[in-house]
């Protein structure tokens, strides 16, 4: 197996343990009180965060493998592989428009695989590895106050996940970065690059639980999967000498592609995905189950109701 190949099922694999990761962060921001560490006493988000951890990990090494133009787009299937797996594990059917935006993505990213060139990448220099922690920092820190002035839930939402994306693409960067230059740098060169993985990776993680209260999965899922793969790769493709096949036709069609996966992405934001059906036993009082008996309301005979009605006429 070549390493692309290794590289792009990595990345597959790790999309789907992020799905099911999200699935459950959003479950838990659902069935938890809105308090600040409440998630923390939830056993599902622990799960989630172990389903996220190895998604991490398998990333890190589809990045060593893989330029980062291309494995940053494949965790878009994130998103693709939620779809089914929500409406299969937890009853979280999607709509029409939902299907329509994961088949778009769907072709958009494969468009890019096939343009991609596997040639290596090479490293970043200290001060741009220094320029581009600060901008990261900063712009996720707007996101982040932004989000706390804003009102509308869904609003909300968008800008946290907006804020998780780009923690989640810098440091998939600086992944790769430590990744290219883990046998020639020295330790003390790579620790400051592993100390901002860690700080945006908690800082992605954290961001995106609290984007799932009030908003459900669609939308916040599908806003940190375009999110990331477009700061990752743009940051790729613009430092790390990544390119295209064919050259600049290859690069045109891959920016196509690019606006095919996006644009599905986005129809993935413009249809929450359905609740769960309930069960309308659920809601009825059961007799035995510490209800009164008495308390259970009786169906009314149609006789009753006519003398019920008679008497109100009459009193009237």
């Amino acid at each position: 197996m070549s390493a692309l190949a290794l590289s792009v099922l990595l990345s597959l694999v790790s999309a789907v343990a992020y799905a099911a990761g999200a699935i459950l962060q959003e479950r838990v921001a659902t069935d938890t009180a809105d308090r600040p560490y409440a998630p923390l006493h939830h056993g599902v988000w622990w799960a989630a965060v172990a389903l996220n951890g190895l998604g991490g990990v398998l990333h890190v090494v589809a990045l060593a493998y893989g330029p980062l133009s291309l494995v940053q787009p494949l965790g878009a299937l994130t998103i693709v592989f939620a779809l089914p797996m929500a409406a299969l594990f937890v009853g979280r059917r999607a709509g029409h428009t939902a299907w329509r935006g994961a088949i778009m993505a769907s072709v958009g990213l494969a468009g890019l695989l096939a343009l991609t060139d596997g040639a290596d990448s090479r490293s970043l220099a200290g001060e741009e590895r220094l320029v581009l922690a600060a901008g990261a920092f900063g712009a996720v820190g707007l996101l982040f106050l932004a989000a706390r002035v804003v009102g509308g839930p869904v609003v909300r939402s968008v800008l946290l996940a907006g804020a998780a994306g780009v923690a989640f693409g810098i440091s998939s960067v600086f992944t790769k970065t430590v990744a290219v230059d883990w046998t020639s740098a020295e330790p003390t060169v790579r620790a400051p690059s592993l100390v901002v993985i860690a700080v945006l990776a908690v800082c992605g993680l954290l961001l995106s639980q609290a984007s799932y209260r009030g908003a459900g999965l669609a939308a916040p899922l599908a806003t940190v999967t375009v999110v990331n793969p477009v700061v990752a790769a743009a940051v790729g493709l613009t430092l790390f000498d990544e390119r295209f096949s064919y050259d600049v036709l290859g690069t045109v069609l891959a920016l196509g592609s690019g606006v095919v996966a996006a644009g599905g992405l986005i129809l993935l934001t413009t249809e929450r995905l359905a609740p769960p059906p309930s069960d309308p036993d659920a809601e009825r009082p059961q007799v035995g189950e510490g209800v009164d008996v008495g308390s259970v309301p009786r169906p009314r005979t149609h006789l009753e109701v006519e003398m019920r009605s008679g008497a109100v006429a009459g009193g009237s």
